[in-house]
């Protein structure tokens, strides 16, 4: 491939990663469960740090329905993605950055939940998924802290 064209095609997947990923909070306020699933391939999993495991898109959709999901939906919140390093290798890509979900608390809003996260995306048919996502609570330990090391993407 000449080099304009790779440049140009790393460039690419790079904002259609950056805007997959965006794409999660907004999808998460909402309740947005079906169209949150379809970020994910269709057996992506999301290791949510201190809520477990979930896997595939039937249990990422219905996550949006959880009680806690729901109470802070009710209370006003926001989930909010930092911008990500993003490392491509082909047709696969490691994402690492922040998140952190806001909660309206009286007349304030307060951080909530504030993590480190890694994203394992592949290119598909569709264009780029989620393969798997951890999202870690800082909670000052070397553990959580190491999820915002970059990967060998190879």
């Amino acid at each position: 491939m000449d080099d304009t064209v790779a440049r140009l095609r790393a460039l690419e997947d790079r904002a259609q990663i950056a805007n997959l990923i965006a794409a999660y909070g907004p999808l998460a306020d909402t309740g947005a469960g079906e169209a949150l699933a379809q970020l994910w391939v269709e057996d992506g999993e999301y290791d949510i740090g201190g809520f477990g495991l979930v896997k595939g898109h039937v249990a990422l959709a219905a996550m949006m329905d959880s009680p806690v999901h729901r109470g802070l939906m009710e209370q006003g919140c926001a989930h909010i993605l930092s911008p990500h390093r993003i490392e491509l290798s082909g047709d696969t890509a490691v994402a690492v950055g922040y998140s952190t979900v806001m909660r309206r608390t009286g007349e304030i809003y307060e951080a909530w939940r504030v993590s480190a996260n890694r994203w394992w995306l592949v290119r598909t048919a569709a264009g780029w998924r989620v393969k798997r996502r951890e999202n870690t609570p800082l909670d000052g330990s070397l553990e959580t802290r190491s999820i915002l090391e970059m990967p060998d993407v190879a």
